[in-house]
């Protein structure tokens, strides 16, 4: 069995003494016997004493990790003071994600994170082995068939792998390169949630933890008292949206950098990152869905981009996994291009939902105008505020606006191969299904649905998207023609089964039929099949 990178024991050790340390000078602190309640000298020794234990735990670590790559099987040994052993079924292997930041790039290793499939979590680390290796476990792990011995019967040791990942990067087909116009859009427009923590942390340091001192009082003359007020608090907001939208756009730019994403046979693989270099692989046997997403305002310029779901997991789950967008950001046709490439479901031409449903939603929406007006009444009744309550009421002129829009941008579309549906104006997303990939129907009408004999009708598959509300659904279609689109998805997956069952088949028979094998035996084995 093999062992860690060397470095990894001073990459690790890095952290995990940092963080004893840290626990060894609170101990220090509680119990210090000084006669001020803090002997320096104590504490200081300590948090010595915190950092040779952190550092002599991943010492340990390292010694007793060991990983081994069979043919069936990923087998993992590790723990200190217990031991853990793991074999991962290698037909389970989902992914395997290889990161690095900027110390790792200089020192010439990677993190593997390995995930299975059914699992949202990484099921193993190996934290950290070197570049060329990362590269080799991720190729044999997604091939599954090879063994290490083959891989390495002609050659040996490093060479080996370092000829064989040559060879592999002259297969690979280079699908999509991130341009730097496509990168300064996305980076200007997307709004990272994390930005406005970080952006109210950055303010509160600039500051000094108060915010009066950040509003231009010698610079607005004539505002009444502009350090306090609606004044301080307008200005306090627009400086927190301004940090909030340029850190979002720097960690946006950080995370695209140099996104590259490629193809080798049956596999995708992605890179993207600058100062943490993240690169995976995104097996097309296993993907479930593609999400194609317009979202405003990259609608205006006419870009889009491209999500990949395969099973267990989905886009977005995690901010360390790159397989949430297989295409951050690109112009519209040159998405629809790639994702064909993936899967060939041909034109979109969708079929709208019946007209009765855009009157369900203007009066959906009038409802919540409605109730905005109730909510200014209250307010402007009992507090000095909002006196033209009233003037709250000419939101409704938009409402036919809003409902003609959700209902353009709502359709669907059941083909030989696949299932297409739509929704959504400010982030219109156009879901593509394979029919094989279905794991079921559902058709659901509710109170308001069924008033005026409507439903909405899902195709449920494996990915994680489905438990978060983000499965295709058709949504507020005719009830009868819900019911013939449920049967028709439903005959259509069981003919897909039906198709790829024979093909299998004949697979397996070419197969055997090259290996010097009883024929008695092929026989029975298609016979059982």
């Amino acid at each position: 069995m093999k062992k860690l990178h060397p470095a990894s024991v001073a990459v690790r050790s890095l952290s995990r003494s940092l963080n004893t340390g840290f626990v060894f000078f609170v101990i220090g602190v509680v119990v210090s016997p000084g006669g001020n309640g803090m002997d320096l000298l104590s504490i200081f020794g300590l948090v010595v004493l915190g950092i040779i234990t952190g550092i002599a735990y991943e010492f340990a670590y390292y010694q007793r990790f060991r990983y081994e790559l069979t043919a069936d099987t990923f087998d993992v040994t590790s723990g200190v003071l217990s031991r853990r052993t793991r074999e991962l079924p290698i037909g389970r292997i989902q992914n395997v994600d290889i990161r690095q930041n900027v110390v790792d790039r200089l020192l010439g290793i990677s993190a593997v994170h390995i995930e299975t499939a059914g699992g949202g979590e990484t099921e193993v680390s190996l934290r950290y082995v070197s570049e060329a290796e990362a590269r080799r476990l991720r190729r044999q792990l997604r091939q599954g068939a090879r063994t290490e011995a083959e891989e390495t019967e002609s050659l040996e040791g490093e060479e080996a792998a370092a000829e064989s990942t040559a060879e592999t990067a002259e297969e690979e087909e280079l699908l999509f390169e991130i341009q730097p116009r496509e990168l300064a859009i996305l980076s200007v427009f997307t709004i990272d949630p994390g930005a406005s923590v970080l952006g109210g942390i950055a303010l509160s340091f600039a500051s000094g933890f108060d915010p009066t001192t950040l509003v231009p009082a010698d610079r607005v003359g004539g505002f009444p008292g502009p350090a306090t007020g609606v004044f301080a608090l307008a200005w306090g907001l627009l400086l927190f949206l301004l940090a909030a939208w340029v850190i979002s756009a720097l960690l946006t730019f950080t995370r695209y950098y140099g996104f590259r994403l490629t193809r080798a046979g049956d596999e995708l693989y992605y890179e993207r990152g600058l100062l943490q270099r993240y690169s995976g692989t995104i097996p097309l046997e296993k993907v479930q869905a593609l999400t194609i997403s317009e979202s405003i305002p990259f609608r205006w310029f006419g870009y889009a981009a491209l999500s990949v779901e395969t099973a267990g997991y989905a886009p977005g789950q995690s901010n360390s996994r790159g397989t949430e967008s297989a295409i951050p950001l690109a112009d519209a046709d040159r998405v629809a291009a790639l994702a064909r490439a993936i899967e060939p479901f041909g034109p979109i031409d969708l079929e709208s939902p019946p007209r009765r449903a855009r009157e369900r939603y203007a009066v959906r929406y009038l409802l919540v105008v409605a109730a905005a007006v109730g909510v200014a009444y209250l307010v402007a009744r009992y507090t000095p505020y909002l006196r033209q309550w009233y003037a709250v009421a000419v939101v409704a002129v938009l409402v036919p606006v809003a409902a003609h829009l959700k209902w353009t941008n709502r359709g669907f579309r059941i083909g030989e191969r696949y299932f297409l549906s739509r929704t959504g104006f400010w982030r219109r997303t156009t879901k593509i299904i394979p029919h094989y990939r279905v794991q079921a129907v559902l058709h659901e009408a509710t109170i308001f649905q069924r008033r005026r004999h409507l439903a909405s009708v899902t195709a449920d598959t494996a990915s994680s998207a489905s438990f978060f509300g983000r499965a295709a659904t058709a949504h507020d279609v005719d009830a009868d023609r819900g019911l013939e689109l449920q049967a028709d998805i439903e005959e259509r997956l069981q003919e897909r089964l039906r198709r790829r069952t024979r093909q299998r088949t004949v697979d397996r028979w070419f197969r055997n039929s090259t290996e010097p094998t009883d024929d008695a035996s092929v026989v029975d084995e298609d016979e059982d099949t």
